[in-house]
């Protein structure tokens, strides 16, 4: 198979969908990449480095979109990307569809064969190629909130960590998920007074037991927990997912309106339209907004700020499932293991996950139908 890595266009986002060693091992096992030149750049791969794993550098993205029967990306591709693709091919990457009906519409009328990482399965429950983004992204909140409460910034002038006399910050995590916990793990590094919310009862029991002794407080999650909860709040970081589908609105703007002014919000839902009312998405270049007093931090590629660290985390996941749709061919590979199959969203011209064409009021088509493989 022929395999193309195009250079990533959305806003200050310098990952890349290979690195060196995951062509090495693709072209290993018989395959040609085709890599567009510079696309490693920003985070110190150059196209040398490429050339030594195996790969060929080409000048453009159209030329990588006209060659590759796959296309691997890390973000959701742009309109101009949308164009590019064609009918039957294969594009293998994050989409978010859920909350972006212009990318669905987009892709559907390609006819490509759309292979989401978000909505990919494990067969322990898990969303493997979602989580190591998941932990970057938990990682990166208190860091992101922590700077966005100085008063410089817009906020309050709190430090989460306090000094002697003078108590912490107070970090409220909704959802007790992988961002989730990541983002309390590094609030309470920081030393914050932390509490997550989180809905399901073995969960929190796991959390309960995993921060047994630093301080950290669960509670289970009501709009009666959140209205209290978020009104002592100086940070507060959404971190709720339903895979695949729209996150859901948890505070809404008369919520919000009870928060003090300065305190901040740090929405990493927001690749799924994000878990609050009045979030939108911002870019790394212009990232916060304020509505009623808060400073809203809703970044939609949040792990792009530590591109680096982000690529190569989503490259040890990613790499099995891209050789194995390699080797086997996207109706096989997809038709063998129906944890992978979980991540076909949308498949020559039909939109083939349910919670992306109930949030669009879209026909959908078993993946099984679109295959030809019993259900």
């Amino acid at each position: 198979m022929l395999i193309g890595v195009p250079k990533e266009i959305k806003n200050h986002e310098y990952r890349v969908g290979l690195v060196p060693f995951a062509v090495r091992e693709l072209t290993h096992n018989g395959h040609r990449v085709v890599v567009e030149t510079n696309a490693g750049a920003g985070i110190g791969i150059s196209d040398d480095d490429y050339r030594a794993a195996g790969a060929e550098i080409l000048g453009d993205a159209k030329s990588i979109f006209d060659k590759a029967d796959m296309i691997v990306k890390v973000k959701e591709p742009q309109p101009q990307e949308c164009a590019m693709l064609r009918d039957g091919q294969v594009l293998f990457t994050y989409l978010h569809l859920a909350p972006d009906l212009k990318q669905t519409e987009g892709l559907i009328k390609s006819g490509a064969i759309a292979i989401a990482y978000e909505t990919v399965t494990s067969p322990r429950g898990g969303l493997p190629l979602l989580a190591p983004m998941s932990e970057v992204a938990g990682r990166m909140a208190p860091q992101a909130g922590a700077h966005c409460l100085e008063k410089a910034q817009g906020g309050r002038g709190v430090l989460l960590g306090g000094v002697p006399g003078v108590p912490p910050g107070k970090v409220l995590v909704i959802g007790g998920g992988v961002s989730g916990m990541n983002a309390a793990r590094i609030a309470l590094g920081m030393g914050a007074e932390v509490t997550i919310l989180e809905r399901n009862l073995d969960r929190i029991a796991q959390l309960d037991d995993m921060f047994r002794g630093t301080g950290l407080r669960t509670l289970y999650s009501t709009v009666d927990a959140i209205e209290r909860a978020i009104q002592e709040a100086d940070l507060v970081i959404g971190a709720v997912l339903v895979p695949g589908a729209a996150a859901p609105k948890l505070i809404n703007r008369e919520m919000l309106k009870t928060m003090p002014d300065g305190s901040v919000v740090v929405d990493i839902a927001i690749d799924q339209g994000g878990c609050l009312e009045t979030s939108r998405p911002t870019t790394h270049a212009d990232p916060t907004f304020v509505e009623e007093g808060v400073v809203h931090y809703c970044v939609a590629n949040m792990p792009g700020a530590v591109a680096r660290t982000s690529t190569f985390a989503l490259n040890n996941a990613t790499l099995p499932f891209t050789l194995a749709l390699a080797n086997k061919g996207y109706r096989v590979a997809l038709a063998q293991d129906p944890h992978l199959r979980q991540g076909l969203n949308v498949a020559a011209g039909k939109v083939t996950y349910k919670a992306v064409s109930e949030a669009h009021g879209l026909d959908f088509t078993a993946t099984e139908e679109v295959l030809g493989i019993p259900y």
